[in-house]
């Protein structure tokens, strides 16, 4: 990462990814917005028993939405169930036992999902991982791309049959600020070469989502895209992968509640859908993917071969 680059990216964070920015920018939010029953219709959320994916959960859930809820812990996820159920008084609150980095139970479960389910209103892809060392699945996969990209890859090529069936369907991607400090590399993928930074390989996860998002819009008019960074939030995955970054801003990171804002009103809100589908958002306003003169711009061709590496990738695990 270039200098520049770094340091506009800390500036930008300094002023726009704070909790005193998002209750700066708040006073511009349309109230209305959100004043919604979503009732009779269903929101898949993957990461939903801790931070912005719970938050998101308890507050679709107060606006009667059925919520299916994929997590990796079953224990964490029946207790966050339980939470959610008694705040909001819904009790159409399903868990999904999923592990995001094991690729073909990916797979399974997705097209299981459909089999069992009849509609699909909304996939919000919220889960993140971020590791401190290279570790490979059991299917020779590094994990925080096969949990970041290639299963969100897959949960959304597997179930965009059931979305285009369902009632205004929308699929939100939960991104991160740190993407704008990388440019789609298509050639390391697996993070193979090179010294292994767990931040950066979640940052070059997080912009490979932007890029899907901006691709899968082009191919499926029929459903809603968008793909958002939440600020910098107060989650466990930032204060187990970067604890120092979080004790030094503990007092300046947002609450699960404010960075899960923006996913909730992608998520409900009719005025969210009137912004064109495929693009970046924060703090409820469409805002550029790139930092000025970063050049972490792809090609529409570079773009293209990602995603056809990511077709046949994701073939490859597909079960028969």
């Amino acid at each position: 990462m270039s200098l520049y680059r770094n340091s506009a990216w800390f500036l930008k964070g300094l002023t726009e990814f704070t909790k005193g920015a998002y209750l700066s920018e708040s006073k511009n939010f349309v109230e209305k917005d959100l004043e919604t029953s979503v009732a009779g219709r269903s929101f898949m959320i993957t990461g939903a028993n801790s931070g912005i994916g719970k938050a998101t959960a308890m507050a679709i859930a107060k606006k009667a939405g059925t919520i299916h809820m994929v997590c990796r812990n079953k224990d964490k996820a029946e207790e966050a169930r339980a939470e959610i159920v008694k705040e909001s008084g819904n009790k159409e609150i399903y868990v999904h036992i999923l592990d995001l980095t094991e690729t073909k139970k990916v797979w399974e479960f997705a097209e299981s999902f459909k089999k069992k389910y009849k509609t699909l209103n909304v996939l919000i892809n919220n889960a993140g991982c971020m590791m401190t060392k290279r570790e490979e699945n059991d299917e020779g996969l590094e994990k925080s791309f096969a949990s970041n990209s290639l299963a969100v890859y897959i949960l959304i090529k597997s179930l965009i049959p059931l979305l285009e069936k369902s009632p205004e369907p929308r699929v939100i991607t939960v991104s991160s600020g740190g993407m704008l400090v990388q440019k789609l590399r298509t050639g390391n993928l697996q993070s193979q070469r090179g010294r292994y930074d767990g931040t950066m390989v979640y940052a070059q996860n997080k912009r490979q989502q932007v890029v899907m998002t901006e691709q899968f819009a082009k191919a499926h008019p029929n459903i809603h895209f968008s793909v958002m960074h939440p600020g910098w939030v107060d989650t466990p995955t930032i204060a187990n992968a970067m604890p120092d970054f979080h004790s030094s801003m503990k007092e300046r990171l947002r609450t699960p509640e404010q960075g899960a804002d923006t996913v909730v009103w992608l998520a409900v809100s009719e005025a969210a859908v009137k912004n064109p589908s495929g693009r970046f958002f924060q703090d409820r306003q469409m805002v550029s993917a790139h930092l000025p003169l970063a050049w972490t711009h792809s090609s529409q061709l570079e773009d293209q071969k990602f995603m056809s590496v990511m077709e046949d990738l994701a073939k490859s695990f597909q079960p028969h």
